[in-house]
């Protein structure tokens, strides 16, 4: 029974180049890439559909075309990286393509047209291999979008629509309307078959030659025989006790559990044995009989009215007809890890690996005789017998969800997001819409987009963030950045990648790709009135009991696991509530001590405004009463200054009449020769003895007001009412003064003709001034 293991060689070249990438996608996902064949429709300028082709060539896809009618101008030098000088004036597919193909030896490249002129995509869908994928770079004319759905719907294969405008971009997947997941990447315990309740012939026999003489073996390879061979051959004995019937109720498995434990040694070094104790876990898990999944039977029972003529839907009819022939799905070859000993545990694999691989070949073999026309590849057929249980359909069509929906969801996401701060991102659907809704304008103005944007989406008008999102686009003038378009080519072609080996499946919620299939369950427990009756037909009420049993049990456990987690959802809800409301206080006690702080600032500076209005209301009064005193001293200045003026005028005439007085006196003294004189004309009765002497006037003026002050003025006193004395000489002689007949300046004139010895005349109608001596 003992089979060798295949010789291995070292990896070869083409392993050691794609090493790290085998390591994700394994050898059926390298081979799905390169058969690939992918159209790349290019337009604008060009950069994110050859960005989204060097990340698929670098991996090694089988072949691309690009179908792109610009030339290269100077402004693609700029944005694109796979031109240079020498590309000016080229076709820019023909540029893009060369450079492309440089990265990876081992992928074929074209481009068209050939000849300078507009494309036709009508000739080159007719006349090339059919593609396995359409990518279109927008802006692209109506007619060319058109002409790529419609090829994409005869052939059922998906195409993805790619736009980069400025900071931004999108994608959009376009899937056909049944899209088969393959591979699934499940957990290798989840795809372990160990067909413990109905071994073929080669299993059965494996384990009885290990465990014939089972009680004799010694401790170290008893303690070493492999879990698959301890529950076959306590199963043997299960069958001799219950009349051939096989533990498949709960209550008959927990019992083999405990048969399992009893034929565990404990008088070992180690107090017990590991592969009985792994054989005693297995039993619940492998120890049951195999049922075909619900994911599974949706395959088998698709409409065959829209089934595509593909190796997929061979394949599954195939594996259809395998299973009503046997009851059961191939073995899928797995075999996980278990305490044995290393050239047993080969043996082991070695039976389970032949029996997948005998299964596959029977599936190959039906497969081949349906397909009359295609070539079924082996690893295609192998790769399904073993993902069988996990595959899966989506149905792209009713997992679109309308736009209404879409737009009402992501704007409670925005209020969320305006209430959780920064933490949260806000909704991107404004900018989904305005790159998507014009795909065959190249740079749309804002007025255009938000039209476009309020005839599909309503509720977005008069949103604020939709008027920024159309406004910074149409900035951009439709233009592309290299690095931006870098990012997005590279997550278009990592969906492509997931796309061309049909594994990854989608949340059911979200539409985001999970890696593993448990997941999301989605069970559809509304079993038929028929298939309740085939099912419960035949069967003892004991047993229709447990059924009913197990059914509340599970219906229990179901419920169960809702309530946990509702308690989940519950706690998770509170504290992103708390943590919302915690935040929401902290904001309403910022902005409440802010307004505390502006109040007090602004009572501190309604004081201050009062107080600077009362100080100017008393600089006010202040600069009133300084501009008052001010008036007075300038009045008191103007009067002194006129006081000293007439002081130093009343100095001069006063110093003038002294000097004339004494020359008169000198000529008085001269001329007493004389005979006396009449009296003076002002009508002294009795003349002094000595006569009167005339006195010619001179041009001196005395200014009466100031004299008529009553204040000394040169010498004279004020000796009544219109009249004035003064000291005369030693010899006692008087001055008098008349204030009669005043001149029009109101000063004295002097007379200039009077003589000595005669009276007192008026000339020109002026006084005289008289002196009595």
């Amino acid at each position: 029974m003992s089979q060798a293991p295949p010789l291995q060689g070292g990896p070869t070249d083409k392993e050691r180049k794609y090493d790290r990438q085998l390591r994700l996608w394994a050898a059926s996902g390298q081979a799905a890439l390169e058969s690939s064949n992918i159209l790349l429709v290019n337009s604008g300028s060009g950069t994110v559909g050859v960005e989204t082709l060097k990340n698929l060539v670098l991996p090694g896809i089988g072949q691309f075309t690009i179908a792109d009618d610009a030339v290269v101008e100077d402004a693609d030098l700029g944005v694109n990286f796979f031109l240079d000088e020498s590309s000016r004036g080229k076709p820019r597919a023909h540029c893009t393509t060369a450079y492309l193909l440089e990265l990876n030896p081992e992928v074929t490249g074209e481009w068209y047209p050939k000849a300078p002129g507009t494309l036709d995509l009508e000739s080159l869908f007719s006349n090339a291999t059919p593609y396995t994928i359409i990518l279109y770079a927008l802006p692209l004319p109506t007619e060319t979008i058109q002409a790529i759905e419609d090829y994409g719907r005869l052939h059922s294969i998906p195409l993805v629509a790619i736009r980069s405008v400025g900071f931004y971009g999108y994608f959009r997947v376009t899937l056909p309307g049944v899209f088969p997941v393959v591979e699934t990447h499940p957990d290798e315990t989840s795809t372990a078959d160990l067909r413990l309740l109905t071994p073929w012939p080669e299993l059965s026999q494996f384990a009885q030659d290990l465990t014939k003489d089972i009680d004799s073996l010694d401790n170290h390879l008893h303690g070493h025989l492999p879990l698959v061979a301890i529950l076959l051959h306590y199963l043997e004995i299960w069958k001799q006790g219950h009349d051939g019937a096989l533990p498949t109720a709960y209550s008959d498995k927990t019992a083999f559990r405990k048969l399992v434990s009893g034929g565990m040694r404990m008088d070992n070094a180690e107090g017990g044995e590991e592969n009985f104790e792994e054989a005693v876990g297995a039993v619940m898990k492998h120890v049951t009989a195999q049922s075909l999944p619900d994911s599974l039977r949706e395959v088998f029972e698709y409409d065959n009215s829209k089934k595509t003529r593909s190796s997929f839907w061979i394949i599954a009819e195939a594996v259809s007809q395998f299973y009503q022939k046997h009851g059961q799905l191939p073995v899928t070859g797995g075999l996980p890890d278990m305490k044995a000993q290393s050239s047993v545990y080969i043996q082991l694999q070695n039976i389970y690996k032949s029996k997948a691989r005998q299964d596959a070949s029977e599936v190959l073999t039906i497969a081949q005789g349906l397909a009359s026309d295609l070539t079924i590849d082996p690893l295609e057929v192998d790769q399904f017998c073993k993902n069988a249980r996990f595959i899966k359909l989506i149905n792209s069509a009713q997992s679109t969800p309308k736009m209404e929906d879409t737009v009402a969801t992501e704007l409670s996401q925005d209020e969320i997001a305006a209430i959780a701060g920064p933490e949260m991102q806000s909704s991107l659907i404004s900018l989904y819409l305005a790159l998507s809704l014009m795909p065959s304008s190249f740079a749309p103005s804002a007025e255009e987009m938000q039209r476009a944007i309020y005839a599909q989406a309503p509720a977005l008008q008069g949103h604020e963030r939709t008027a920024q999102v159309t406004e910074e686009v149409a900035r951009a003038a439709g233009g592309e950045m290299h690095n931006v378009s870098a990012v997005l080519g590279g997550m278009v072609a990592q969906e492509v990648i997931k796309d061309r080996q049909q594994n990854g499946v989608p949340c059911p919620a979200c539409d985001t790709q999970l890696s593993s299939p448990n997941d999301a369950v989605i069970s559809n427990l509304k079993p038929s009135e028929a298939y309740k009756t085939s099912i419960l037909s035949g069967l003892s009420p004991s047993i229709i009991m447990e059924c009913a049993g197990r059914a509340l049990s599970f219906w229990a456990y179901q419920t169960t696991q809702n309530i946990y987690y509702q308690q989940y959802l519950y706690k998770t809800l509170t504290e992103k509530y708390s943590a919302l409301n915690g935040r929401l206080e902290q904001t309403v006690s910022e902005a409440n001590a802010q307004i505390e702080t502006l109040q007090r600032r602004i009572s501190t500076l309604t004081t201050e405004n009062y107080s600077s209005r009362k100080k100017n209301e008393e600089l006010s009064k202040a600069y009133k009463e300084k501009n008052r005193q001010l008036l007075q001293t300038q009045e008191l200045h103007d009067k002194l200054r006129h006081t000293v003026e007439m002081g130093h005028i009343q100095r001069a005439a006063t110093d003038a009449i002294d000097s004339r007085f004494q020359q008169q006196q000198q000529q008085q003294q001269s001329s007493r020769q004389f005979a006396p004189q009449q009296p003076a004309p002002y009508g002294n009765a009795n003349p002094r003895p000595e006569s009167s002497a005339g006195f010619r006037g001179y041009g001196t003026a005395v200014d009466p007001e100031r004299v008529s002050e009553g204040g000394i003025r040169g010498g004279l006193m004020d000796t009544g009412p219109g009249s004035w004395r003064r000291d005369g000489s030693a010899t006692g002689q008087m001055l008098r003064l008349t204030t009669n007949d005043l001149g029009p300046e109101g000063f004295w004139p002097a007379s200039t003709d009077w003589e000595w010895g005669m009276h007192q005349t008026v000339q020109s109608e002026e006084d005289m001034v008289s002196w009595e001596v």
